[in-house]
């Protein structure tokens, strides 16, 4: 696919996007598993942040792809996903799994609105909606997941 430097410039910033959204669930769940006294879920948190790192390269790959440098620094209209993962932060620091579990839920949601808005702006190319499709799929299994902790 032939792209102008205007396309490729709107999904480099719809992958970087997702890029930080990723970044800020990783260091959620790794700060997440610290917290935790149960070993199980200790463990899952520290799975789920190890799967936000492999996605995280997935789409650095596409954006190397596209010939852009992966320079994350800067993000996008980040605010409400940040806000909720420095929820997460704070509820830590109560050491509440309760808390830490439902905040790590607030965060996977705004996770998947991200993931939503990302897909219908039409900027990404079909190998990049599969990737993205299949990341929102793993994304949403790891919410039902957390959710069913909730009430064991």
């Amino acid at each position: 696919m032939i792209h102008t430097d205007e396309t490729r410039e709107e999904i480099v910033a719809v992958l970087n996007g997702l890029i930080s959204i990723l970044e800020d669930g990783k260091l959620g769940y790794t700060s997440a598993a610290e917290q935790v006294e149960s070993p199980a879920i200790k463990s899952d948190f520290l799975e789920y942040a190890r799967e936000r790192a492999l996605y995280i390269v997935e789409l650095q790959d596409e954006i190397n792809r596209l010939g852009k440098s992966t320079d994350t620094a800067g993000g996008g209209p980040l605010g409400a996903m940040h806000r909720a993962w420095i929820d997460i932060k704070a509820s830590f620091t109560s050491g509440d799994t309760e808390a830490i579990i439902n905040a790590c839920i607030t965060g996977e949601e705004a996770a998947i609105e991200e993931y939503k808005n990302a897909l219908e702006k039409g900027h990404l190319e079909l190998n990049q909606i599969a990737i993205v499709s299949k990341q929102l799929n793993g994304i949403q299994n790891t919410l039902m997941k957390i959710k069913s902790k909730k009430l064991s």
